[in-house]
């Protein structure tokens, strides 16, 4: 019987640092609205869908290769931090074993952007020996113009009439859970553009920006 990779149910069945903090960046990333000399030149309207769909189709078959498991389970992670739909792929080495303490390099691309993962086979489940636990750490994030729009308009619901920004290509990476030179201005319902913008920055659960 072939071994699988544990579902990501949570963070409660990842190692501690494969579980990113949905809800905030480091403390690189917080930071006090600033001025910019003029308005923002790039203007987000609002996505389509507010959600975007991590289960990734075809899923592996029940006997697939390690390797091709792991593939996919680092694959929506890569959809998640992107926030945004868009083409994914993932390459590990075809004879990754799943035993423990296991160290390897996986890549991951968003619409040909790159990103690799250090990967470390955990024990197994305390319910199965057919399941495995994993560590995942990204190199880099990755930041998208979709993403960044769904969650500037999904954290304001309605009160935001449309959002000034930096030119966020359609895929980037940029540092993880740290600054970078993108920001963004949310413009209210009935107000103008002020040119205080605020830092936007890349995380495992997708973009922040404070």
């Amino acid at each position: 019987m072939r071994i699988k990779i544990v579902a990501a149910v949570g963070c409660a069945l990842l190692l501690a640092t494969g579980c990113a903090n949905g809800e905030s960046g480091s403390d690189d990333a917080g930071a006090e609205p600033a001025s910019t000399a003029t308005l923002l030149p790039q203007k987000l309207t609002k996505p389509a869908t507010a959600v975007v769909d991590d289960e990734i189709k075809p899923s592996p078959a029940e006997d697939a290769p390690f390797a091709e498991q792991l593939e996919y389970e680092l694959r929506r992670r890569t959809v998640k931090m992107a926030h945004a739909e868009g083409d994914t792929t993932a390459t590990c080495p075809a004879n990754l074993a799943s035993t423990k303490s296991t160290k390897a390099t996986c890549a991951t691309t968003f619409d040909g952007v790159k990103v690799e993962w250090a990967v470390t086979i955990g024990d197994n489940a305390a319910w199965s020996d057919n399941y495995v636990q994993y560590d995942a750490t990204p190199d880099r994030g990755i930041l998208t113009r979709e993403g960044v729009a769904r969650y500037l308009y999904g954290n304001n619901r309605d009160s935001i009439d449309y959002a000034l920004c930096s030119d966020i290509p359609k895929a980037v990476t940029v540092p993880l859970d740290k600054d970078n030179k993108y920001r963004c201005e949310v413009v209210r319902k009935g107000q103008k553009p002020t040119g205080y913008s605020n830092k936007v920055w890349a995380t495992e659960s997708g973009p922040r920006s404070y």
